[in-house]
């Protein structure tokens, strides 16, 4: 009886052991907080409920302001993803400067984050033409590359990884005939400065994101993934035109760890909504099978 009873405990353990894989199987990909940043707005800590119900695993911040993420304290933001189960990632800190990155750092590093992602030319560069509804940057690629550097070594030193995100005008020829995409990721410093690459820009731009992975290959560390319906518009990951599967075979090529479900704009969509039709598309593609953490 008493080996029956030790037979018993081990058959449960496998059960329990195996339900636990079997929900955690549910739990993949990253979520860009962007995409929702009205509701985090509105009401920061139902929302990331909601976000972690979903499935996703780790999130992008998009909303530090007076040294705050959505509100909350740098050690209290982490604190609250620790108890939904969310890792915090990447932070996105658009209004970075060479005089506030220290103490900006030193948020982004108390949260909890690995990644500081620089998403617009920093320090008044970026340009937006908001009848042409069209993005650029002034100072030039070579200016640019000099900041990230300046940035990025700041970012090593305090033992987070800079990365710059990209929007479509990067892999336009500016003025001098240069693409300032392939400026950047020939003169900026690999050990300091890497990419997220949105792949919708790029796809947007008419650019072929695996032609990059092969000519710069190990500098895209994050990604973004967001679809493009027939209008050319933004669409829940599955629903559009893009071959996920093709860029994502290339993964390894690419240096890709991780990845996110981005949304700029839902349209017709409930931002909640459009992330739950994302994180399915996920799956069918086969994200869910990228390494978890």
């Amino acid at each position: 009886m008493k080996n029956f009873s030790k037979f018993q405990f081990f058959l449960l353990t496998l059960f329990l052991l195996s339900s636990f894989h079997l929900l955690s199987q549910d739990k993949y990909g990253g979520l860009a907080l962007y995409t929702v940043r009205e509701d985090m707005e509105t009401d920061a800590k139902s929302t990331l409920q909601k976000v972690a119900d979903i499935g996703y695993q780790y999130v992008e911040a998009a909303g530090y302001k007076d040294r705050q993420f959505y509100g909350m304290e740098p050690i209290e933001f982490k604190n609250y993803l620790n108890e939904l189960g969310l890792i915090p990632l990447s932070s996105h800190q658009s209004t970075v400067t060479l005089e506030n990155a220290d103490e900006m750092i030193a948020d982004v590093k108390a949260a909890g984050f690995t990644y500081f992602v620089v998403p617009i030319p920093p320090m008044g560069l970026f340009q937006y033409d908001r009848e042409a509804k069209a993005m650029n940057f002034k100072g030039g690629a070579a200016n640019l590359a000099q900041i990230l550097d300046i940035l990025g070594e700041k970012c090593h030193k305090a033992g987070l990884k800079l990365l710059y995100h990209n929007h479509d005008f990067e892999y336009k020829k500016d003025a001098d005939g240069i693409v300032p995409i392939d400026y950047l990721l020939e003169h900026c410093n690999p050990e300091y400065v890497n990419f997220q690459m949105d792949l919708y820009w790029v796809s947007k731009v008419g650019a072929d994101p695996v032609a990059y992975f092969e000519k710069y290959p190990g500098r895209f560390k994050l990604w973004h993934v967001k679809d493009m319906d027939e209008e050319g518009r933004f669409a829940p990951v599955g629903t559009g035109t893009i071959d996920f599967a093709r860029i994502l075979a290339q993964q390894n090529l690419s240096g890709m760890e991780y990845y996110y479900v981005e949304q700029d704009t839902t349209y017709n969509l409930k931002p909640i909504d459009a992330i739950k039709i994302s994180h399915d598309g996920l799956k069918k593609i086969g994200f869910d099978m990228v390494l978890k953490l």
